[in-house]
């Protein structure tokens, strides 16, 4: 199968791909814990792989893979530590609107002000929130950061973080109406 994909044929890569597609997912999933970013771990992967055949020595393919699997993995996950950083070291109002500019690409000049006017919306209501539970509900929510990972950063038991994540839906749920975010 190699010998073909090295030939040029894509459809025995293809088969490649089909065959070992759902493992390469779970390895990366181990890794990074998240769907869309292993999803997006284990593409790159593929992608990697097909460039990298030509050095495979013939022994252990499985295991070949899963290492660049599991590097790249890796990798990935350095480089969204590196963008959550960067993202934590800035204010509500520019998350907020970090994260729209992640999720609505605009179309149009309305687009962009709809964007930028519910960017406002969220950072408003994350002035609202506690002081004590908003930087649980930032790292959580818009950093996408593990409980493990809070509570090691914040010097607080991960029992500590799960209590406030619990509490601040109870506030936000008690204080906003799900309509204001429509």
């Amino acid at each position: 199968m190699i010998e073909q994909v090295l030939a040029g044929d894509t459809e025995a890569f293809r088969t490649i791909i089909d065959h070992y597609e759902a493992y390469l997912y779970q390895v990366a999933l181990s890794v990074l814990h998240h769907p869309k970013d292993a999803e997006d771990a284990a593409q790159e992967a593929f992608v990697k792989i097909y460039f990298s055949l030509s050095k495979y020595q013939g022994q252990g393919f499985k295991t070949w893979l899963t290492r660049i699997v599991v590097h790249t993995a890796i990798d990935y996950k350095r480089k969204l530590g590196t963008r959550r950083e960067t993202l934590g070291a800035m204010d509500s109002n520019e998350l907020a609107a970090a994260a729209f500019e992640q999720t609505a690409a605009p179309e149009s000049v309305e687009d962009d002000l709809l964007r930028k006017e519910r960017a406002q919306l969220i950072a408003c209501y994350l002035s609202e929130i506690p002081d004590n539970y908003r930087h649980v509900v930032v790292a959580f929510y818009m950093e996408e950061k593990s409980h493990m990972q809070i509570a090691s950063e914040h010097g607080i038991a991960v029992k500590t973080v799960e209590s406030k994540l619990y509490r601040a839906r109870t506030w936000m749920k008690k204080h906003w109406k799900e309509e204001d975010f429509r």
